[in-house]
């Protein structure tokens, strides 16, 4: 990523965090924007989101995030419009690198309990 598009992605994760944090519906999950991919034209942001929290909360949010993508550029679009001409489309995806790192942790844990054997 060039230097425009790293800053262009950091902006897009500070502004959405704040406004996720306001605007999801209020559930036990801990939702977290992750990362920002942007692509070189500036066009398209891939938003990355963490959802802790059940299958069901998951795939809430993720279907409230999916189905207010519009909503949630406007309000982008309010907080940001003095930094670009043109504000990019937005698309979320789940990320799961908490889940994934967790369940190392948790066989990391079981190999170490585990007594040694030997043959």
């Amino acid at each position: 990523m060039s230097i425009r598009t790293e800053k262009v992605a950091s902006l897009l994760q500070q502004e959405l965090g704040a406004i996720l944090e306001k605007e999801l519906p209020r559930s036990s999950a801990l939702s977290t924007v992750v990362d920002v991919k942007v692509t070189a034209d500036l066009g398209i942001a891939r938003i990355y989101v963490s959802v802790i929290g059940t299958e069901e909360q998951r795939t809430a949010i993720m279907a409230w995030l999916h189905d207010e993508t519009k909503y949630l550029r406007k309000l982008l679009s309010a907080k940001i419009r003095h930094h670009f001409r043109r504000i990019p489309e937005i698309e979320f995806f789940e990320d799961r690198i908490y889940e994934r790192a967790s369940r190392i942790e948790q066989l990391l844990r079981e190999v170490r309990k585990a007594p040694e054997q030997h043959d």
